[in-house]
């Protein structure tokens, strides 16, 4: 079969395959946009059935944590504090670490973790954690999680929901990577170039389709629905072709910060652009996820950005204005139950005690 046949044809089918799939139902976007000078933003949708209870979480250096899966669960003190944002206020679902390291989970329905490996287990809701508490750059994470190579134990989430899920991960110099654990094995893709995630299929079936869709070009068609797939597409393209320098037409910011704010609002563009709107229906799929909140981690000047659906406000935190040394108390940013904020909100963290992490002892 010639080339030009082939990759219409694995489209079609890799189509085929994620139409069937209930992955418009649970679903999340991620991108790493990288600027002419450097500035690097990973921009990330969260997309969900129901409420999260999310909360923004400053956790200091020096923490001890276990991964609460029971026997040989492994235990670590912290290297780096983080902010992040929970999941139900029993899991870390997103953050970005004093270094400038991000880790973002996303939905994987084809996610298979294994049984009975021998591995230290870790529980899934601590993995982003494990890896903003542990590494500083995209490479110690992964020559770190592939020597650590954990089995993963996912319980399921309050909601019932099955925690099947995979972990992407960027850093200042723009690399990135995505682990996906397939048949029980580790698998890590690595590079660069690997700037946009979402969900099903998983990544290297995603690369394929949007090759296919990169040859037909955006300018032409783009595919339209809330598929994992489909966003893919569109995110990869829409980043593509975003500038990647500063326009002076558009200069609406602080003085030393004007590439970097227009960045922040390139990406944030780029996310709503592929957002799934709050409370669609379409016949046989009632239980759509939309998207809930985005992030955008300025990781060049360590500035973690939230945009809430439900809220009119699109608010930072800078972590100038963080303690993250040994001792420091944890604090918690309330967003659940309809708070919001304006501009730099890091003076309304409040002192708290930190929240459980999901534990699945004897789950393994």
């Amino acid at each position: 079969m010639s080339k030009s046949k082939i990759l219409p044809a694995l489209a079609a089918a890799l189509m085929f395959g994620v139409s069937v799939l209930p992955q418009a139902s649970l679903a999340c976007t991620r991108t790493v946009y990288v600027g002419e000078d450097n500035t690097v933003i990973t921009g990330r949708n969260m997309d969900w059935m129901e409420e999260m209870q999310t909360d923004l979480w400053v956790f200091p250096r020096g923490m001890t944590r276990s991964g609460n899966a029971g026997p040989g669960s492994p235990e670590w003190t912290s290297k780096y504090g983080s902010v992040i944002a929970s999941g139900y206020n029993t899991a870390s679902a997103d953050g970005m670490n004093e270094k400038g390291l991000v880790a973002n989970m996303l939905y994987l329905a084809e996610s298979d973790y294994g049984k009975g490996s021998g591995r230290q287990p870790l529980v899934i809701g601590l993995w982003a954690q494990y890896v903003l508490d542990n590494f500083a750059s995209v490479a110690e994470t992964v020559d770190g999680l592939k020597k650590a190579d954990f089995q993963i134990v996912a319980p399921k989430l309050p909601n019932g929901s099955a925690a099947s899920l995979h972990l992407s991960v960027s850093d200042p110099s723009g690399d990135s990577a995505i682990f996906e654990y397939v048949d029980g094995k580790l698998v890590v893709h690595h590079s660069k170039d690997y700037k946009v995630m979402t969900n099903s299929p998983v990544f290297d079936q995603q690369l394929a389709l949007n090759t296919y869709w990169s040859k037909i070009g955006g300018n032409a068609f783009l595919p339209g629905t809330v598929s994992a797939a489909d966003r893919f597409v569109r995110a990869s393209f829409l980043l593509d072709a975003a500038t990647k320098k500063l326009d002076k037409n558009f200069i609406n910011s602080v003085p030393g910060k004007n590439y970097a704010n227009q960045a922040v609002a390139q990406s944030l563009s780029i996310m709503r652009g592929v957002s799934v709107p709050l409370g669609i229906s379409t016949p046989g799929q009632p239980n759509i996820a939309s998207t809930l909140w985005r992030t955008a981690a300025d990781q060049t000047n360590l500035v973690y950005f939230f945009d809430s659906a439900t809220t009119p406000n699109t608010f930072w935190v800078d972590f100038a204005d963080l303690d993250f040394s040994e001792g420091a108390e944890p604090k918690k940013l309330a967003i659940a139950g309809g708070h919001y904020y304006s501009g730099n909100a890091a003076e309304h963290f409040e002192a708290a005690t930190p929240f459980e992490f999901m534990s699945a002892e004897g789950q393994k």
